[in-house]
């Protein structure tokens, strides 16, 4: 889970206007590893009691963006009082059981477009080489995500032979420049040893009707995403588990609503790749996702654990981005199998739905 949840403060640096503050970009990463171990712990304590990890939400990156772009200033703000919000409609779902109703009427025509969007995202860097040839060499290996660690891994001690080596220039003007390793060194030093993470550390949230609608979205996503893996996480391990999916939706919500409060920028969802990784190890203790929170919890409150991921060099950081969000595009688009793609109606709904999701928010 580190490859996706440091990539989602990456992504949102941009946006955030902080893409040259590396102090606290390192900030927000620590921050989101802090709500991803505080809502591991919920879900598998007194939520679902599955061992889920949870982590930032892909689906939220979306909705958090476009609000960003439509607003001058406070981004971040706005981004926390949409989600703090907006995950209200998650704990309703969940507590009162609704959240079976909406799933009833929500199809794969539904979840396609809605999970394609969220992968549209125009990467493409060095780690493609490395992880295309990893995968080749690491064929019994059946969970992607380590390979792109692996890959991630490779790449940066590459960039930093090179740099050691004089390979790339020396100056910001030139091309290659961001490749260097030493680029960002300095956040190293400039970072806190210890940072505790606290609920309105930027600031009030601010709460607009056009931020919340546009959140929900992401949160519906979400919900979708969670369930899928509920089922897979409980066929590897719990027998007749579903009494236990409502109250999964309803801490995941209170998860989202940490999560915004603390000012992530992003929300929390279950990982797929963790059960994946059950299905490999046949370890499927709660005691072992337990201990992996504790150990989310203590690395986030040393600033340097943060700003150390802010030095990943940009041809890494965009590889790494590529693969990712094509996968996700990919998934997205692997529930149209259920879908009749001779019906001139659902290729309407679906070919009108991902054109307006890219066309609406530029």
């Amino acid at each position: 889970m580190f490859g996706s949840t440091v990539a989602v403060p990456l992504i949102l640096a941009g946006p955030l206007g902080i893409a040259n503050n590396n102090v606290a970009k390192g900030q927000i990463i620590s921050t989101i590893f802090f709500a991803s171990g505080i809502s591991t712990l919920l879900q598998t304590l007194i939520g679902n009691r599955l061992p889920i990890v949870q982590g930032a939400a892909f689906s939220f990156l979306t909705p958090a963006i476009a609000i960003m772009n439509s607003v001058l200033k406070l981004y971040v703000l706005q981004v926390q009082g949409a989600i703090m919000v907006a995950s209200c409609t998650q704990v309703f779902l969940g507590l009162t059981g609704l959240v079976g109703l909406l799933m009833s009427r929500i199809g794969p025509l539904t979840i396609a477009p809605t999970i394609t969007l969220v992968g549209l995202v125009d990467f493409f860097r060095l780690t493609l080489l490395p992880n295309a040839r990893l995968r080749a060499h690491l064929s019994g290996v059946k969970t992607k995500k380590t390979v792109v660690i692996l890959a991630v891994l490779i790449a940066w001690m590459f960039c930093g032979f090179l740099t050691a080596a004089g390979a790339f220039p020396a100056s910001s003007q030139q091309y290659g420049y961001f490749a260097r390793t030493d680029v960002r060194s300095g956040v190293l030093a400039d970072a806190a040893w210890f940072r505790f993470p606290y609920p309105g550390q930027w600031g009030v949230p601010v709460v607009t009707a056009s931020g919340v609608l546009g959140m929900i979205s992401g949160v519906l996503a979400s919900i979708i995403e969670s369930i899928g893996d509920y089922y897979a996480c409980a066929r590897l391990n719990y027998p007749n588990p579903t009494k236990h999916f409502r109250r999964g939706v309803f801490t995941e919500g209170i998860g989202c609503i940490l999560a915004g409060a603390l000012g992530t920028g992003n929300g929390t969802t279950s990982y797929s790749e963790n059960i994946g990784a059950i299905g490999i190890t046949k370890v499927g203790s709660r005691r072992v996702v337990q201990t992996g929170a504790v150990i989310m919890l203590i690395l986030a409150v040393i600033g340097k654990f943060g700003a150390l991921f802010t030095t990943i060099p940009d041809p890494v950081a965009g590889g790494m981005f590529c693969v990712m969000f094509g996968m996700i595009a990919a998934v997205g688009m692997s529930s149209l199998q259920f879908v009749d793609l001779n019906s001139s109606r659902n290729l309407l709904v679906m070919g009108f739905s991902i054109f307006m999701g890219v066309a609406l928010p530029e």
